[in-house]
């Protein structure tokens, strides 16, 4: 059984830094896309930072310059270094991975349980 276990989240001052990790573990063939999520009271979810397995990025305008995804294929894992936080950033951040359990099946969507990120102005 495949699952995603986050970590990092906590209470932070505005302009400091938080680095968030997401592992998988489980009977897993391959890891596609890797994608960051928030979600904030009052607002929809928002991708934040996606990479790819060939390691491509991208981010959301409201991050860029300040935010970066990273993975490391051998350990499964996902991560998001975050600088420069701001009160607007505050928000559950949940990870997702898109994971091929066999060469037989397609990918499917597995989630993080969700971290909170608390900046104080």
């Amino acid at each position: 059984q495949v699952q995603l276990m986050e970590s990092g989240g906590g209470l932070v001052q505005a302009g400091g830094s938080l680095r968030l990790s997401c592992a998988a573990s489980g009977s897993i063939f391959r890891i596609n896309t890797m994608t960051w999520y928030r979600l904030a009271p009052g607002k929809q979810r928002e991708s934040v930072a996606v990479i790819t397995s060939g390691g491509s990025r991208n981010y959301a305008d409201s991050v860029k310059g300040r935010f970066t995804i990273s993975r490391d294929n051998a350990k499964r894992t996902v991560y998001l270094q975050m600088n420069s936080l701001k009160p607007e950033d505050t928000a559950v951040y949940l990870c997702n991975q898109k994971i091929i359990i066999t060469p037989y099946q397609p990918e499917s969507d597995y989630w993080g349980q969700g971290t909170q990120v608390t900046v104080s102005a």
